[in-house]
């Protein structure tokens, strides 16, 4: 691989601090608030110099959600190569790592339903794979989990994939941080029992 010159390194490394910044600023603010203009005064450089690296602002948006699912696979990979975890343990890893993400404010927030933004990401093909690649992924952790009876075969595979999905934007771990009662451990335990074990009484097993 040809080694980078010293001007492209340097590109590298503001584009690395501009997709950090935005990431950051998405988890604190969501794509409706966060301005090109913070996001420039954040990094330290002027907005003509980052309209050089990133067209829009959903350019931007795009470039953190594929940061995003790049990290994603990578922990994906490393619950994989656990020999002794099960289907339904690596699921419950991966969904902890989103949960530990967002509560750490390194979990992008981006709107439902935005036109400008969902053109752009859908026009984008390393997201559109990354996104591909990490469903498939789970997918097939779900359909392993539903056959050996770790997770319940009456929903849909894509019901059970999107629900985790919802982690990443899920409100409640927010409100319980706010309240400044509890641990982010605590939390991440209690939100992951609550999606993975459900919220109906079950009988003690005894001691």
């Amino acid at each position: 691989m040809a080694r980078l010159s010293f001007r492209e390194q340097v590109l590298r490394v503001r584009e690395d601090a501009i997709v950090n910044s935005v990431n950051r600023l998405l988890a604190e603010k969501g794509f409706e608030a966060m301005t090109v203009d913070e996001v420039a005064a954040d990094v330290g450089i002027a907005k003509a110099s980052l309209y050089k690296h990133f067209s829009s602002k959903e350019a931007l948006a795009a470039a953190a959600m594929v940061r995003v699912l790049q990290r994603a696979l990578q922990v994906i990979d490393e619950q994989a190569a656990k020999a002794h975890y099960t289907a339904f343990d690596c699921l419950r890893e991966v969904t902890r790592w989103t949960l530990q993400t967002q509560l750490a404010g390194e979990m992008p927030s981006l709107p439902s339903q935005n036109s400008s933004l969902r053109a752009t990401l859908v026009a984008d093909k390393v997201y559109v794979d990354l996104v591909m690649e990490v469903s498939e992924r789970l997918g097939q952790w779900i359909v392993q989990a539903q056959q050996d009876g770790s997770l319940t075969a009456q929903l849909p595979p894509e019901v059970i994939l999107y629900t985790l999905y919802a982690r990443a934007c899920d409100p409640v771990p927010g409100f319980l941080k706010a309240s400044g009662q509890y641990s982010d451990e605590q939390i991440v335990d209690w939100v992951l029992s609550t999606c993975l074990d459900g919220l109906a009484s079950r009988p003690e097993t005894p001691a």
